[in-house]
């Protein structure tokens, strides 16, 4: 499907075919594609590069499709693998994590650390990290697909 070019965010680089691959929703995904492109919040002599998720429901465009600075995909991206490498070991801990030290991980990113940690102010937080730890193994041949394309590309990149 093709992806408007008349709309705020610019795109410059699409997967117009992300239907397809779009893990378990393809092909019946209502993400029909990807671009980079200049964002839709650009100012005069400000640019910005943005990654956008087409989400189109059929008749139209939909407004719940997503756009995201490139970082921000990027720390995603961090998080999740953060999280995957928690959930190697959670087995270890009765609640899938130490309810005395829910923090994970504290990853350096500019002069700081972005935060790794276990949402413990979700009530239902013992349920809930069953349910997200079983989805991450469900899935787990969907994302190990893309990590490994991923770390190729990085390797291919020099990091």
């Amino acid at each position: 499907m093709k992806i408007p070019t008349t709309l705020k965010h610019k795109p410059v680089i699409v997967s117009e075919n992300y239907g397809q691959v779009d893990g378990r929703y393809a092909p019946d995904s209502d993400a029909k594609g990807l671009s980079l492109g200049l964002a839709q919040w650009n100012d005069r002599g400000k640019v910005d590069i943005s990654a956008k998720v087409w989400r189109h429901t059929g008749g139209k465009w939909s407004r719940q499709s997503e756009e995201l600075p490139l970082h921000r995909v990027l720390d995603l991206a961090i998080l999740v693998t953060s999280s995957m490498v928690h959930f190697r070991e959670s087995y270890r801990h009765e609640d899938l994590y130490d309810p005395e030290n829910p923090v994970l991980d504290r990853i350096g990113l500019q002069g700081d650390a972005m935060t790794v940690a276990v949402c413990t102010d979700n009530e239902r937080i013992k349920e809930d990290i069953r349910l997200f730890s079983q989805a991450l193994s469900d899935d787990g041949e969907l994302i190990g697909e893309r990590l490994r394309t991923l770390s190729g590309l990085l390797k291919e990149m020099g990091y």
